[in-house]
């Protein structure tokens, strides 16, 4: 089960690394970013569940914290264009 989870993670980072690539704006790339950034996080809570470490869901929400800084600040850098 847990590789069937990490088969769709995988193909989701696929799939969202060419969005990045070929979005055809630049706010389709900036939530490109921000979903791969939630499937880092899925990741790595993963990896704590699959290794029984408990240091992975604390970095998973350090890390989740600072991708949603970097969301706002990115979409506040879109609108406005400062």
């Amino acid at each position: 089960m847990i590789l069937i989870f990490f088969a769709v993670i995988c193909a989701g980072g696929i799939l969202l690394f060419f969005r990045m690539l070929k979005g055809p704006s630049a706010p389709d790339r900036a939530v490109a970013l921000d979903a791969a950034s939630t499937l880092v996080t899925a990741s790595l809570v993963l990896l704590g569940f699959v290794f029984k470490r408990g240091v992975y869901l604390d970095v998973a929400l350090v890390y989740a914290v600072l991708a949603f800084v970097g969301s706002v600040a990115i979409a506040r850098f879109l609108e406005k264009g400062i």
